[in-house]
């Protein structure tokens, strides 16, 4: 087993009623991780209120809302991000893309360089994602290239310097039966007692 780390679980599905798979799988990941000696922090995105940015201006001088202030110090605290959330268009859900646009802000996650390249305030951590589909997980691979996870991993994550980025996804969600949701949950036990 790794050495105890950090690890912040960011809970995207926006439905804040919880009882979701999305839920089940973050709760597993959780207890495996607690369980193994690691320290466990969660931000729920859904249980959070804040405003949707609409402007340059707003992102790169505007004040963080006070409703997100909490998550983004948990993020500087996190050795490992475990981001769980459903697949919605092919996208990661309007209100989590929405939660990222305020907490990864110049000055917390990057700064502009004096070239094009910008300087990484985030980098020693990891990450993973985990996501759950009504499509089978092989369609979205293979036909859709895996889209949103590659800009997740490159064009958020990888831009602030949390890297790797380590993905699990859970297709056909709809129509798994009860044995197939338990061995997903044990599969996320297993990864959070080992904080991948």
């Amino acid at each position: 087993m790794s050495a105890p780390r950090r690890i912040l679980i960011l809970q995207g599905h926006p439905d804040p009623a919880g009882g979701r798979l999305c839920h089940a799988l973050a709760d597993a990941y959780a207890e495996g991780a607690a369980g193994a000696g690691h320290t466990v922090r969660r931000v729920g995105v859904a249980e959070l209120d804040f405003p949707l940015l609409r402007s340059k201006a707003d992102f790169e001088t505007g004040a963080v809302p006070e409703a997100l202030v909490e998550a983004q110090a948990a993020i500087a605290w996190a050795q490992h991000v475990v981001i769980v959330f459903p697949l919605w268009l092919g996208e990661p859900p309007a209100l989590l893309k929405g939660f990222l646009e305020q907490v990864l802000r110049p000055g917390f996650a990057f700064d502009y360089g004096k070239g094009s390249f910008p300087k990484k305030r985030l980098a020693g951590r990891s990450a993973h994602a985990i996501v759950t589909m009504g499509m089978p997980a092989l369609l979205y691979r293979w036909v859709y290239g895996s889209h949103a996870l590659w800009a997740l991993q490159r064009s958020i994550l990888g831009f602030t310097g949390i890297r790797p980025m380590r993905r699990t996804l859970f297709g056909s969600v709809e129509a798994a039966a009860p044995a197939r949701r338990q061995h997903w949950l044990a599969q996320m036990r297993e990864a959070g007692r080992r904080a991948a």
